[in-house]
């Protein structure tokens, strides 16, 4: 980064902005499968906050390549990119004071790690739903899989470009046992625990 560029202060901060909201902010950053059910429970989740008062922004994967990353393709290097993208504009909501919420298949630790490196150790919650590959494939809401296995779409994941499985993520979800309500229950009771809401 160029040295003449320097982080302006201001005088109303994160901590200004989170009394005003009246709960913490954090990245709520759920990852897992195409199909495992990362937008359905992020959005029922920021509905449910939405109601209890709070004040939230979801980030999904489709929505962002519409325009914060619409000249992005799927190569590992333009995935990686899409995440940094992502991952700077989900900081910046936190400094906002708001409960980010993200959908994105995000399939490399490394790159989830490089998000949870962004803000601080407490504003990061990794969410992985661990949805079985056949589970998502029988879903197939998007019909992705089908053009994958037939050809027509390469570096899909879970056929043709691996999914590392979270290290250490804060909660984990399988959405072919437990309902969208269940999800979101759990998730609610999480963000309590750690004094995220009230």
């Amino acid at each position: 980064m160029d040295e003449n560029i320097v982080w302006h202060h201001h005088g109303v901060d994160k901590a200004k902005r989170q009394q005003l909201n009246k709960h913490k902010s954090c990245i709520i950053w759920f990852t897992g499968f195409s199909g495992s059910g990362k937008s359905t429970i992020a959005g029922a989740l920021e509905s449910a906050l939405y109601h209890l008062g709070h004040h939230t922004y979801l980030l999904d994967g489709d929505n962002v390549r519409h325009g914060l990353c619409g000249d992005l393709g799927f190569s590992d290097a333009d995935r990686k990119e899409n995440i940094r993208r992502v991952g700077e504009s989900a900081k910046l909501m936190v400094d906002a004071g708001l409960l980010v919420l993200t959908a994105f298949i995000s399939p490399f630790q490394a790159e989830r790690d490089m998000v949870r490196n962004l803000v601080q150790e407490h504003e990061f919650i990794e969410v992985y739903l661990d949805t079985p590959l056949a589970t998502c494939e029988q879903r197939d809401p998007k019909g992705l899989y089908k053009k994958a296995r037939a050809g027509e779409i390469a570096h899909f994941t879970g056929i043709d470009s691996d999914y590392e499985i979270p290290q250490h993520p804060e909660l984990t979800l399988n959405t072919a046992e437990l309902d969208v309500q269940a999800c979101v229950a759990q998730l609610i009771a999480h963000l309590r625990t750690r004094n995220i809401i009230g």
